[in-house]
């Protein structure tokens, strides 16, 4: 056990085994994931299957080893348990050293290097995008890559694509078009690459599988692997100056993007006005940013994660040409820094953050600056806004994705080789409901709860 931490704070082991007594209460359903390598991302795949109690997706995963055997791009078939079906008692008692039997192994792919970052083409889910280190950006289609076996020695994987245009290594900026077949990247020399894939995948996904492989689509290009198809840039962004760290797209435009990065930079960018920035916010944060998000819903908000352990939240509206511009918010909660964002498709208000502190933070805009924040949701002393609070993990959480398929679910991972010296923990959750509904639906139920549990306790 560590020892208690400074102030009389808890240590992370204090802290996680008070979060592990309250999972009963707090959570809908959880299951804990132990991996024997940690893996950088995860995402949600396409749903395969619709049940009474559960439903089956696709869950991506990587495998970052230590060079005894291949990195992997892990295609992962998981069970996620329906809204009030699990069991409280159930759901808190599971083993950290254990696998959940709710996640199976569906397919390896050898990767080219570690996995930095997964993000799916969300007109056809079953095409992945995958940032290592290197200038290029690889495209797989995980339905028609053969499964491998991956020992020492074994010939990596070919992807079905891959995108040049970078001049220095491009390792986590990484984005795929809500609206069109184009992917985003960002890299360490400084720009903003955008390519259109539209030529080499079939973007409408069937139930059978309608996407053909893209590297059947086209013969070879240029010296890469013989199956690979090389494809060049849509068009160059400069404007960053230092490394480019995350990047979004516009979501109802393939030709508007934004951009964030070391240099404490917040760029917009409209491709057809050229490869300059469109608005540039010099002093987004006081240091490096991480991560970026758009919202869904309200196209106007964009979110930005730092190394100043803040998120801050833009209208693009209050962003003028000349680089100034004041966030609408500034969300402080975490005590390390925040490395990633993301909107929730359940409420246009909601948000995530996780960050190197272990946590994942739950928000909700628009509960700040009202008189009274709803009793039990936010602890006394707690940011204003920051109603859940994920503590789940005890190092730092690299990467977290909503199921856009099953509401308010989440998957998380974090990468706990400071902590443990080796492997991750990939945790599948979803919130009690009675947090997030409107309170006169929560108090109505809770009194019919109390009414039944009277009528019960007179006839005994």
């Amino acid at each position: 056990m560590k020892e208690r931490g400074k102030a009389g704070k808890p240590s992370v082991d204090e802290r996680y085994t008070q979060w592990k007594s309250l999972v009963p209460v707090l959570y809908d359903w959880l299951a804990n994931h132990n991996l024997v390598w940690p893996s950088l991302s995860c995402r949600w795949g396409p749903q395969l299957e619709r049940a009474t109690y559960k439903n089956r997706q696709r869950l991506y995963l990587s495998e970052q080893t230590d060079g005894s055997v291949p990195n992997t791009l892990v295609i992962a078939n998981c069970e996620v348990v329906k809204p009030r079906v699990a069991a409280a008692e159930h759901i808190s008692q599971f083993n950290e050293e254990a696998r959940s039997p709710f996640v199976k192994k569906f397919k390896t792919i050898i990767h080219p290097g570690e996995v930095n970052r997964i993000r799916e083409l969300p007109q056809n889910s079953k095409i992945v995008a995958t940032h290592t280190d290197s200038p290029d950006v690889l495209i797989w289609d995980v339905e028609s890559q053969p499964n491998r076996h991956a020992v020492l020695g074994a010939a990596e994987s070919r992807p079905d694509l891959i995108l040049t245009g970078h001049q220095d290594n491009a390792e986590f900026a990484l984005a795929m078009c809500p609206t069109e077949p184009f992917v985003l990247s960002g890299g360490k020399d400084k720009s903003v690459v955008l390519w259109s894939i539209h030529d080499h995948i079939t973007a409408s996904a069937t139930d059978s599988g309608s996407a053909k492989s893209p590297a059947s689509a086209s013969k070879s290009g240029g010296d890469k692997a013989p199956d690979s198809v090389t494809v060049g840039p849509r068009g160059i962004y400069q404007g960053h100056d230092d490394t480019v760290e995350d990047v979004q797209f516009c979501p109802s435009s393939a030709q508007e993007f934004c951009s964030v990065g070391d240099d404490s930079c917040l760029i917009l960018w409209d491709a057809r006005a050229g490869t300059s920035p469109a608005t540039k916010v010099e002093k987004a944060h006081n240091a490096d940013l991480h991560c970026v998000d758009w919202n869904p819903h309200d196209e106007n908000l964009i979110l930005t994660g730092s190394a100043d352990n803040s998120v801050r939240m833009y209208d693009r509206r209050n962003l003028i040409s000349n680089g100034v511009g004041s966030p609408i918010y500034k969300f402080e909660g975490h005590k390390a820094a925040v490395l990633c964002v993301q909107w929730s498709p359940d409420k246009a208000s909601v948000f995530g953050s996780a960050a190197e502190d272990g946590l994942l933070n739950v928000w909700d805009h628009e509960k700040i600056g009202k008189k009274k924040e709803r009793v039990g949701t936010r602890m006394p002393n707690s940011p204003p806004g920051l109603f859940f609070q994920h503590g789940g993990h005890r190092d730092k959480v690299v990467d977290f994705h909503w199921n856009t398929s099953d509401p308010w679910t989440i998957v998380s991972v974090s990468d706990d080789c400071e902590s443990t010296g080796g492997g991750g923990t990939l945790q599948i959750w979803r919130m009690s409901d009675l947090i997030y509904r409107p309170e006169d639906e929560v108090l109505a139920e809770l009194e019919k709860f109390k009414s039944h549990i009277l009528t019960c306790s007179s006839k005994a």
